[in-house]
């Protein structure tokens, strides 16, 4: 079969702002529909990994020693860097599917921890924070659609911000303090930087065959920042 006669490798360099009405709007559902698809996924996940029988004492060894967390960044951090390659292939959509569902898996078992201890300890506030979380996005969603604004010009400050957030969260781990709800509230707002960021991009950078990609970089966003809205109701409890 050539290139011509393959749907998925003739479009594979036409963007979303190349591309017709039609085929703009297909991709942007489909981005959406596997952003929704990821979300369950990761909830069911959670609702598993939370209840198995091992679950306590690998918290309880994970929280129990200073470099637990950062070890598991470390992992997720390389994790993710896979993921993300296998998202962005050109050439295999089952490649991009593989990377979506790496990060998912990947993500879920990073919330494990704090996930357990918002059940255990802080009452109902799991529902808020992802009631927040959602409100949130769709927010911020609206207003890129709406504007149709180009915020690619947010790329330099997320690189530095988040190579700033890390080192501040391996110099709080290696100096043994908390970072405090200052940091929680600027991580907020990194967060919902990245969502604009890459809500944009959903709308005009991404080639019309990597909706995959695309929901992954949208549910690495929500993710983030539902993570640091848990954090906000936990340290208001």
């Amino acid at each position: 079969m050539s290139q011509a006669d393959n749907p998925y490798l003739a479009t594979n360099f036409l963007s979303v702002a190349q591309a017709d009405v039609n085929e703009r709007a297909s991709f942007i559902t489909k981005t959406y529909l596997h952003l929704a698809g990821a979300i369950g996924a990761f909830v069911l996940l959670e609702a598993v990994l939370l209840n198995l029988p091992i679950t306590e004492s690998l918290v309880q060894s994970v929280l129990g020693t200073r470099y637990g967390w950062l070890m598991m960044l470390g992992g997720f951090m390389a994790v993710s860097w896979i993921a993300n390659g296998w998202a962005q292939s050109s050439t295999s959509l089952s490649t991009q599917y593989m990377g979506l569902g790496l990060y998912v898996v990947a993500e879920a078992i990073l919330m494990v921890p704090l996930l357990y201890m918002a059940q255990n300890y802080h009452s109902g506030v799991i529902a808020q924070a992802g009631v927040v979380t959602l409100g949130l996005f769709a927010v911020l969603t609206t207003v890129v659609f709406v504007t149709r604004k180009d915020f690619s010009f947010l790329r330099s400050v997320l690189i530095f911000g988040g190579f700033a957030a890390f080192g501040l969260i391996g110099f709080g781990i290696f100096f043994n303090f908390e970072l405090g709800p200052i940091f929680t509230y600027a991580m907020i707002a990194f967060a919902c930087a990245y969502i604009l960021y890459n809500t944009s991009n959903v709308m005009l950078h991404y080639r019309t065959s990597q909706y995959v990609a695309a929901s992954l970089a949208l549910f690495a966003s929500v993710a983030l920042l539902f993570w640091y809205v848990l954090q906000m109701f936990m340290s208001r409890d």
